[in-house]
């Protein structure tokens, strides 16, 4: 058995190449083999996002706090709140973040494939995020 005790690992700031606006990180789950499974809570502000991305095993999103939005290539933006529980298959293309009046904290977990959980791709253009 391992704890970690709150506070152990620290926050960080979501890099701009793969973010847009001001996010939080804070992990939460790192891969201990033979185990694949990574996650942390992510906090996004008003207006802040990912970019478009993929999984290559995919990601389950658990909505923890606040308003936010997530959107796969090609479908609606769909509005999502606490409770909430998404799942994007692998490869699936797509973003998720705050609404531009609503901060938005989710649990992201996702799992390692050859050591890989994600695959950034372009940063979503304000007139996709608006839409």
């Amino acid at each position: 058995m391992d704890i970690t005790r709150v506070g152990t690992r620290p926050s960080t700031r979501g890099s701009a190449d793969y973010f847009t606006g001001m996010v939080r990180i804070d992990p939460l789950l790192q891969p201990q083999p033979p185990a694949r499974a990574a996650g942390a809570s992510v906090t996004f502000e008003p207006g802040a996002r990912t970019a478009w991305h993929t999984h290559p095993l995919g990601q389950t999103l658990i909505i923890t706090s606040g308003c936010g939005w997530v959107q796969r290539d090609g479908g609606p933006v769909e509005e999502v709140h606490p409770g909430d529980v998404v799942w994007f298959p692998p490869g699936e293309k797509h973003w998720h973040g705050a609404t531009p009046t609503n901060g938005m904290t989710h649990i992201a977990i996702q799992e390692q494939l050859d050591g890989k959980t994600v695959d950034w791709l372009e940063h979503v253009s304000d007139e996709q995020y608006r839409m």
